[in-house]
């Protein structure tokens, strides 16, 4: 009788350990973007690129990510929490940021993410943050001067983005290859298996940075504004987004954070919502 008394207890524990780990596992999902959630946690998740220059991209150095949407992410969580470091970062590409967004993994995407008709199906968008437009990396020496060089040649992007289908709309005949993520498309163009990489210039500006045998044409052939993804339906957590983004071009730092990461002035023209083209 003994024994099975103390088996009930060791089942019992077990059970009770469980229970308590689903309940902590259900609340972190629900804190997937609703703001009063988010505040209650103590910190907010951010889904962003490990592998873009300039915008989200892990150091290899000391493996902390650093970028503009990195630090615009730290910002955001200084006003939630008056500490920038209550916000963890986890990685997203193309692909999967969506889905992760959907399933409550982040709270936030803040990952170069155009806003487009169709993402707008999906999800909700921020304030645009940032004015991109797509163009072509290519090798200093390449016979490619304008985007429409392109037709027939090999051009590699990232599965997920929409770079690959607007460049076969542009210029009819080019051949896309898509990869994982953009380090891979530009480790395509390395290593010679494609003559050029496209998306947004602000990506292919990072990656010219990284390797000065490469350079950005001049030519952008879209426009690509971004905005930080949020979850449908969290209006407050949208709102607080959107009146984070105001201030902060209100009161500098946006300007601050621009200059640092592409030394440059930030606009001052600067659309709140995306002007979308057919």
């Amino acid at each position: 009788m003994a024994v099975i008394k103390r088996w009930m207890v060791v089942a019992f524990s077990f059970l009770l350990v469980f229970t308590m780990a689903a309940c902590s596992t259900k609340e972190d999902k629900a804190a997937g973007g609703d703001l009063e959630a988010i505040k209650k946690r103590g910190k907010l998740v951010v889904g962003v690129k490990y592998d873009t220059r300039l915008f989200g991209y892990k150091d290899p150095s000391d493996n902390q990510v650093k970028g503009f949407e990195i630090d615009l992410a730290k910002e955001l969580a200084k006003k939630l929490f008056g500490d920038e470091n209550k916000v963890e970062f986890k990685e997203v590409t193309s692909k999967t940021r969506i889905k992760m967004l959907t399933s409550g993994d982040i709270d936030l995407i803040a990952a170069t993410m155009t806003i487009t008709e169709e993402r707008k199906k999906q999800i909700d968008f921020s304030h645009v943050y940032y004015l991109a437009g797509q163009s072509l990396l290519v090798p200093k020496d390449s016979a490619i001067k304008t985007v429409k060089d392109a037709k027939g040649k090999k051009v590699s992007t990232a599965k997920g983005a929409t770079s690959g289908k607007n460049l076969e709309k542009h210029v009819p005949g080019v051949i896309v290859e898509e990869y994982d993520n953009y380090a891979d498309a530009f480790t395509a163009l390395k290593s010679k298996k494609v003559d050029a990489v496209t998306t947004d210039d602000s990506i292919l500006l990072g990656m010219a940075e990284s390797d000065s045998n490469y350079h950005v044409l001049s030519e952008k052939f879209t426009k690509e504004p971004y905005g930080m993804g949020i979850k449908k339906g969290n209006e407050q957590l949208k709102k607080y987004v959107n009146d984070f983004i105001v201030e902060i071009q209100k009161n500098g730092k946006y300007a601050e954070l621009f200059k640092k990461w592409f030394k440059k002035d930030a606009p001052t023209d600067l659309p709140k919502e995306a002007v979308l083209e057919n």
